[in-house]
């Protein structure tokens, strides 16, 4: 419960900066490009907010990045995650595709594949041994 009560208000306290900082600056670039301009400009800001809450200091063997959420078959950023894993692997990731699929008819699955391009035709290169640590959740 004092954990739960930790990270609700080290939420709050990263939202409430951030909105005095970056609050217009953010809603501009959304109006302007979206997502990937965000996630570009303010990636590595967000992820320390991200780091900050969960107590997480990179190292030489881990670390994270903030990217982009492609919906594959659309094309379109929809959102940004916080991606986690070893040094090497998280250099490679530069979004994540959401994957949707249905189960059992009432039951609606999402994947979240890290992948090494921003651009998904045909062919979604997985970058193995990454996984998403965070989701960024803008309000638009």
């Amino acid at each position: 419960m004092k954990l739960m009560f930790a990270t609700t208000a080290a939420f709050g306290a990263v939202a409430v900066a951030g909105a005095g900082l970056f609050g217009d600056i953010i809603t501009d670039l959304l109006k302007i490009g979206g997502i990937g301009l965000v996630v570009d400009r303010f990636g590595p800001e967000i992820n320390k907010a991200f780091n900050t809450v969960q107590g997480f200091t990179e190292s030489e063997a881990t670390m994270t990045k903030v990217v982009p959420i492609l919906s594959v078959g659309q094309g379109k950023f929809i959102g940004a995650v916080q991606v986690m894993g070893p040094r090497t692997l998280v250099q490679k990731v530069k979004a994540v595709a959401q994957l949707e699929t249905k189960f059992a008819g009432t039951i609606r699955l999402k994947a979240m594949v890290p992948i090494e391009s921003k651009k998904v035709v045909n062919n979604i290169r997985r970058v193995p041994g990454v996984g998403v640590s965070g989701i960024v959740d803008l309000k638009l």
